[in-house]
């Protein structure tokens, strides 16, 4: 699978976490700087990284995706709402935590969010 990483780099551990909770490799990882500027559109600013991203319109639609959001909620929407209309469908998402009272602060990976199947339960709810 290819992740897409618009936060904080990942840890070899939080490689080989995301790894077990998907049961496939990782094949390729591309980072993407997620720094905003407050002082222009975000939604301008996002569709540019993500059109200066090295895939092609099949890509989008075939490739098997995961998607480390940026950590700003604002950021984050504005990509998912892009990424959808680029893939047809929501795309999984890595969520990461915590770790309780580690010195130095350091992050887990809590769960991957299959988006499209939340989107579709709430469908069920219409």
């Amino acid at each position: 699978m290819l992740i897409l990483n618009f936060s904080h780099p990942l840890t070899d551990e939080q490689k080989q976490q995301i790894e077990t909770l998907t049961g496939e490799a990782i094949a390729e990882m591309i980072a993407v700087p997620s720094q905003m500027d407050n002082d222009q559109p975000f939604a301008e600013q996002m569709a540019a990284k993500v059109a200066a991203l090295p895939l092609t319109p099949e890509d989008w639609q075939t490739r098997p995706l995961l998607i480390v959001p940026p950590a700003l909620n604002f950021a984050a929407a504005v990509l998912l709402a892009h990424l959808h209309g680029l893939m047809g469908y929501f795309p999984p998402i890595v969520r990461t935590r915590p770790v309780p009272d580690a010195l130095p602060p350091r992050f887990e990976v809590a769960e991957i969010l299959n988006l499209q199947a939340v989107r579709d339960a709430a469908r069920q709810r219409r």
